[in-house]
């Protein structure tokens, strides 16, 4: 069994075309069979087409599929609107999705008097919602509206109820057999599957088992037969029984969900009754055969046939699924059932794959080579029946067709969803004198409707059988077109065009970051293999100076490049240990000021050409990728960074390396000199990289200055960089104290530029300090903290915001700048809502990062422990701790806590770490909410759920948020995808990862109309003010959008808008016209001065961007003096031409498109390709 279970391990992402060559093989299907089975579903075809009575999936589809703006929005609506408790919020869902949409043109077009009745009352509520008419017609139909809404929203819920109706077979177990009834006297049997979103919580897992244990309890009730195979069933999801069902949690899982799944299993064994492991998805699913295999060795189950297996033909490795299980049945003298479907989660397994950055996909890219897979398997389990029964769960008349051609002779049955295929089946079941078995979903309304919108997916896509069965205008012969035919076409070239795999995600400009999934398990002992040689390993780090050679080891060990260019500086030794135990990871010796002057006058720009620069950062990102393991184990030992946070964090590293490197390959404008990179603690790897990336694929020389908590990864990473071509003159680490080394690069003028991540505090002292030392222009690029706010109204799914919550406020220990730090919840859902978000964290495992299992690990010092344990004790002292997690017993660990305030104004300062503040919010007061979030003045991230676009529109519009994600977690943005920076007290811009990073780090064009100035009298500063008031109105303005390419199912925009004006103060009015013109040329907005302003009155001017000077120094040095005196945002003195970031801020929203349950537009592309 060992060679069969290395064949799952090694082959989840298998190359696909050699594998359709041997499933094509394995269904051994010659041309005369082919035409056999061709000819049998085309008649198939035919004969359900004129049938009466076709079913009302089908008649559904065939009006709204989801080709059809109205199919999306009734998926939409229907997937939320039965969970939405409070009135005025069902108004604007049911508004949002009604109004827009052309229901018009459906009507009558439908033969089922059901789907034209619902037209008709969709139609007239759209009518009734969008008046735009003006004068009476609109008044009256506002009136309307206002007198109708009860009656309005009373329909609705009526027609999505129906709706459910009929794909919901009853509400509970009881009432679900006895409306089974009559289908079993036709001779069907049932398998039942209790409705309900995976288990988020101990609470729901419990809640599910009981559930489970109920429905088998009824359904011994009518298991009277002998035959196991002809008694009703039922189905279990594994994810519904344990709130966490993943690899990480592998101990717990088999603990804990074993013996439950086990007490199940033995129920239904004495009742004489199927009982069914439902397949999920494909990181799931090695972990699954193991509980599988836990529970069917149980001895009690000895001589029980009733044990059933899903497993799903998109898989890639199916077949060695089917090819473990035989064996496992046969290891435990077992027979078994395996029921064979096409799969449920083809979108959301591409997208996964994408998002990780894997090589290739689990599943197979068309919808003919899923189809191929099912008949081959379908084959294969035919072969097997010693030990198997096959049950085909299937709607397509072609797989019925081969399935009948193959089994001729065999025990089998078909299956069937509950309001599907109802007549292909009645066909195959009289003239065919099969078994077929109806898999009907159980439970309330309300949990019906993921189910829903999965099938709405699943079929309503122009390619699906369902959806072709009913279009007229199809052939039968092509609804029953032959798989395998259609895919021998394409051999060899069968990958979809429309997917991008993950390497391939931002071609032709880059290579994406390289994957690494920590749900294989042959990845994770890749992963372990690279990293525990350094679990021990003593690391070492100190300045790295150009022309100094010591002959010291810089950055670890026996990886940490050697010798090198550079070394280690007179003075004392200091211990870095590791926040999670204490122990020490290494030691650094601190640079001194003498290093930094040594540094300084060693510093030279880089001079190699542009696209020599970038080919050495690129062979830098495939130096940190083979590197990956004693960098894994540096982020976890220094940083405190759990292994997901690890690997996030070096993609992200190199992704910069990247992005930058091909950005940097146009570029023509010399670089700006020497720069200064202070970097944080939170990203000792990524961050740090990124800033050095950007300076140096500009030309520029670096002095890099990581945190002092992370020398050791920045010692690394700039041994790395030099190994790749990097010059020790173009690149120096000076480790050290901000107090030291902060301030000497901060105030010496040899310093053209400083790039900065880290508080808004320290960010105004480096501002006074280059003020007061540097060239007056000299550019800050300073990303800072934020007050990050999270709303979720009614109609979000509890399940869905609980998890990106969880994930938002406590992954990294909260030590993220994006991290959420206020959650508004609506009040209607609140008690309820909070409840599964403290049941949720109740689940999180707090320990040290090198586990696997880790979720949340310590904060990086005993000095941030303190500041966060203070706060949190606080709010205990004040009765505002509402939830609060056990810490470990050693380490500078903070146990994730949360406490309830009254808004976001309550929140003083940035609690950086696991505390997240909720407060509560009526509908009403949405405006008011986002307001109270601009009022803080920050501008970082914010995280919005809902399902209502129009709001969605509302809210983001109104936030001056640099980084704002809609039904999704609001960390983790992506270089190139989701440019990342903040407005406000949050930063200056331009966003990192972004297209206006690199030109800060060049020299700005000449000024070529300057004119020297003659003597001005003084401005009328009142006048200016005015000006700058008025020019308020068109602050805010958007002046440019763009999408950024992802991956499937999110979009991602970048919006340019106008930032508050640009004073321009010459000298002279012809140098303010040439201000206001190149202003007006980067798309932004100026107020002349019309004279000279006294510096202290520049101090107090509202509303203003910055200033421009292209005078004398002197004047330029005090009016920088007094902008950097300027409580509130930083804002720059723009010496030269101004650049479109002066002039504009960029806002980038991203939006899971996912979130109502699917990506109706990739299963599209499923069967186009």
């Amino acid at each position: 069994m060992q060679a069969l279970w290395n064949a799952i391990e090694t082959g989840t992402l298998q190359p696909e075309a050699p594998l359709i060559r041997r499933l094509i093989e394995t269904a051994a299907l010659d041309t005369a069979a082919r035409g056999r089975i061709a000819a049998t579903g085309a008649t198939l075809v035919r004969q359900i087409r004129a049938d009466a009575r076709p079913g009302l999936m089908e008649v559904f589809l065939a009006e709204y599929g989801l080709s059809t703006e109205e199919g999306i929005a009734l998926m939409c609506l229907a997937e939320a609107l039965l969970r939405v408790p409070d009135a005025e919020t069902m108004d604007a869902l049911i508004e949002d999705k009604i109004a827009p949409s052309d229901w018009g043109r459906h009507l009558g077009q439908s033969a089922s008097s059901l789907v034209n009745a619902s037209t008709w009352a969709l139609m007239l509520t759209g009518k009734v919602l969008e008046h735009r008419e003006p004068g009476i017609v609109g008044h009256l139909k506002g009136a309307v509206k206002r007198l109708g809404e009860p009656v309005i929203r009373r329909a609705v819920r009526q027609a999505m109820k129906e709706m459910g109706r009929q794909f919901v077979l009853g509400e509970t177990i009881n009432a679900a057999m006895e409306r089974a009834r009559r289908r079993e006297v036709q001779g069907y049997s049932y398998s039942y599957d209790m409705l309900g979103e995976a288990a988020k919580t101990a609470e729901d897992a419990a809640r599910y088992a009981d559930a489970y244990s109920r429905a088998i309890a009824a359904i011994a009730t009518a298991a009277t037969g002998d035959d196991i195979r002809a008694n009703p069933g039922i189905s279990v999801k594994l994810s519904a029984l344990h709130p966490r069902y993943e690899v990480a949690q592998e101990d717990r899982v088999m603990r804990e969900l074993v013996p439950v799944t086990r007490d199940l299993a033995r129920q239904a064994a004495r009742a004489r009754m199927g009982f069914n492991i439902d397949a999920e998805e494909a990181d799931r699913l090695e972990l699954s055969l193991k509980v599988i295999e836990a529970v069917l060795g149980d001895p009690e189950l000895a001589g029980w046939d009733g044990f059933g297996v899903v497993v799903q033909a998109y898989g890639r490795r199916a077949g060695a699924v089917i090819d473990w299980l035989h064996a496992l049945a046969k290891k435990l003298d077992r027979k078994i059932m395996i029921r064979l479907v096409k799969g449920a989660y083809w979108d959301a397994e591409v997208k996964r794959a994408q998002v990780l950055g894997l090589a290739d996909f689990p599943v197979f890219t068309r919808k003919d080579a899923t189809d191929v897979s099912y008949i081959a398997n379908a084959r294969k389990l035919l072969g097997l029946t010693d030990r198997i029964y096959p049950q085909f769960a299937t709607h397509n008349a072609h797989t019925v067709a081969a399935i009948l051609e193959m089994g001729a002779g065999k025990t089998f049955e078909f299956q069937r969803l509950h309001g599907m295929g109802e007549r292909l089946h009645d066909i195959v079941l009289k003239g065919q004198k099969t078994r077929c078995r109806i898999y009907a979903p159980v439970g309330a309304h309300r949990d019906l409707l993921a189910y829903l919108v999965r099938r709405l997916l699943e079929n309503g896509a122009n390619s699906s059988f369902v959806n072709q069965i009913v279009d007229e205008s199809v052939a039968p012969e092509t609804v029953a077109a032959c798989p395998l035919t259609a895919l021998e076409a394409l051999l060899p070239d069968i990958a979809n065009p429309y997917l991008r795999r993950g390497p391939d995600l931002f071609a032709p400009e880059r290579r994406n970051s390289a994957g690494f999934d920590l749900t294989d398990t042959a990845e994770l002992a890749r992963i372990e293999a690279a990293r525990a040689p350094f679990q021990e390993t003593a690391f070492t780090a100190g300045p790295i100076l150009a022309g100094r050679k010591t002959g010291r080891k810089t950055g670890g060990g026996k990886t940490g490049g050697g010798q090198t260019d550079g070394g280690q500086t007179d003075g004392g030794a200091q211990d870095v240990r590791n926040p999670a135990t204490g122990a020490i990871v290494g030691t650094v010796t601190e640079a001194t000021k003498a290093d930094v002057g040594a540094a300084l006058a060693a510093a030279a720009p880089w001079s190699a050409s542009a696209a020599d620069r970038a080919a050495i950062l690129e062979r830098a990102a495939d130096l940190y990728e083979e590197s990956f393991g004693p960098i894994f184990a540096l982020l976890a030992r220094e940083a405190g960074k759990t292994l997901a946070d690890a690997v996030s964090e070096l993609r992200e590293a190199v992704d910069f390396l990247r992005y930058y490197a091909a950005r940097g390959r146009s570029l023509t404008a010399p670089p700006l000199g020497t720069f200064a990179c202070i970097s944080p603690w939170n990203f000792p790897l990524a961050i740090f990289t990124g800033q050095i990336a950007a300076a140096l694929a500009a030309g520029n020389a670096v002095l890099a200055k990581p945190a002092e908590q992370t020398p050791l990864i920045a010692a690394h990473a700039v041994a790395l960089l030099h190994r790749a071509g990097v010059p020790a003159s173009a690149l120096q680490l000076l480790p050290g104290d901000g107090a030291v080394v902060g301030a000497a690069l901060t105030s010496d003028p040899r310093v053209c530029g400083v790039c900065f991540t880290g508080s808004t505090e320290t960010a105004r002292i480096i501002r006074k300090a280059m003020a007061d030392n540097l060239d007056p222009g000299a550019p800050l690029i300073a990303e800072t903290g934020g007050l990050n706010a999270m709303i979720v109204d009614s109609t979000a799914l509890p399940e869905q915001a609980v998890r990106d919550i969880v994930a938002s406020a406590f992954q990294s220990a909260g030590q993220r700048c994006s991290a959420l730090r206020c959650l508004y919840v609506q009040d209607d859902i609140a008690a309820r809502f909070t409840d599964m978000l403290f049941g949720a964290m109740d689940e999180l495992r707090i320990d040290d990062p090198w586990h696997l299992a880790t979720d949340v690990g310590p904060v990086i010092d005993a000095e941030a422990e303190a500041t966060i344990r203070d706060h949190v004790e606080k709010a205990r002292a004040n009765g505002r701790l509402l939830h609060e997690l056990q810490r470990p017993g050693k380490g500078n660990f903070i146990a994730p806590a949360v406490l309830r305030v009254n808004g976001i104004a309550d929140l003083e300062r940035e609690i950086f770490g696991p505390v997240l503040h909720v407060a509560t919010f009526e509908s009403e007061q949405l405006a008011q909410v986002v307001n109270a979030i601009n009022s803080t003045g920050y501008g970082l991230t914010f995280g919005l759920h809902t399902r209502i676009d129009g709001r969605v529109q509302e809210v983001t519009d109104a936030l001056h948020t640099g980084n704002i994600y809609v039904n999704r977690n609001q960390i983790g943005a992506v270089v190139g995808s989701q440019p990342f920076g903040g407005e406000g007290l949050s930063g200056t811009g331009p966003k990192a990862g972004g297209p206006d990073y690199l030109a800060r780090f060049t020299r700005p064009g000449p000024v070529a109309s300057a004119v020297t100035a003659k003597a001005t009298g003084a401005a009328d500063t009142g006048a200016v003010q005015r000006a700058l008031d008025a020019a308020a109105a068109t602050t805010g303005r958007v002046l440019a959008r763009s999408d950024l390419p992802g991956p499937t199912g999110e979009s991602n925009r970048l919006s340019q808008i106008v930032r508050a004006p640009f004073l321009c103060l010459g000298p002279g009015a012809e140098n303010e016209a040439e201000q206001l013109r190149a202003v007006a040329a980067a798309g932004g907005q100026a107020v002349a001065a019309g004279g000279s302003i006294a510096p202290e009155a520049l101090a107090s001017l509202r509303g203003l961007s910055g200033a421009i000077w292209w005078g004398d120094d002197t004047t330029a040095r005090a009016l920088a003096r007094a902008l950097a005196s300027r409580p509130g945002p930083i804002l720059p003195l723009v010496t030269a031409m101004p650049d479109r970031a002066h002039v504009v801020h960029e806002r980038h929203l991203c939006v899971d498109t996912t979130a109502s349950g699917g990506n109706a537009e990739l299963l599209a592309a499923a069967g186009s390709a």
